[in-house]
């Protein structure tokens, strides 16, 4: 696994789901075009963030256990 800080996991986390839901509000107010690779990759840049912020949170949480 990558030996990052949990807060680059936090971090990398929300800039993914901020453009996960600016892209989606982009291609509805017909800014850029929907097409089927970007409609993919706002979905994938959401679950990513999702995963890395719980990844970064659990992490975190180990660290003030200890």
């Amino acid at each position: 696994m990558i030996n990052w800080s949990p807060q680059v996991f936090v971090g990398l986390g929300f800039v993914l789901l901020v453009i996960g839901v600016m892209l989606p509000l982009l291609m509805i107010l017909q800014v850029i075009p929907s097409t089927f690779f970007l409609n993919f990759f706002a979905y994938g840049s959401s679950f990513l963030g999702l995963i890395f912020g719980i990844i970064g949170t659990v992490q975190l949480t180990i660290r003030r256990r200890k």
